[in-house]
């Protein structure tokens, strides 16, 4: 059964190869000789250039989500957060809205507004003091 699975997916891959290399190769040779004058390619050249792109542009190995960011040790705050009591996650929370709060403050008093009223208010002030100084 384990056999028949892996076999669709290599089938699926090498389809979804396929129609790449033939997507390149067309658009490679729809473009790139009207525009540098270089010659055209033909489908093997297309998937070499492919495979040169992937080497490239987007490295070698698996880019999966956790392996990218956790280098296979697995989700960290799941695993700290089922070991934690229920006082203790209590905690967690009001500590996590507490810095959430505490950055919006932050965000707020670097001349970003809540509201457009904030705005308008702090901007008529700004206006009505530049008319007395003048």
């Amino acid at each position: 059964m384990k056999t028949v699975h892996y076999l669709k997916h290599l089938l699926i891959g090498l389809v979804v190869i396929a129609a790449l290399s033939f997507v390149v190769m067309l658009l490679w040779n729809w473009l790139i000789p009207c525009i540098t004058g270089w010659s055209a390619v033909n489908y093997w050249q297309s998937i070499g250039l492919l495979v040169l792109s992937r080497i490239l542009l987007g490295g070698l190995g698996r880019h999966g989500r956790n392996n990218h960011f956790h280098h296979g040790r697995g989700n960290l705050v799941r695993d700290k957060w089922i070991k934690m009591s229920p006082e203790e996650r209590k905690d967690f929370i009001k500590n996590c809205r507490n810095r959430r709060e505490q950055m919006k403050g932050d965000w707020n008093r670097h001349g970003r507004f809540r509201d457009w009223d904030e705005f308008f208010e702090e901007s008529g002030s700004n206006s009505s003091s530049d008319k007395a100084n003048e």
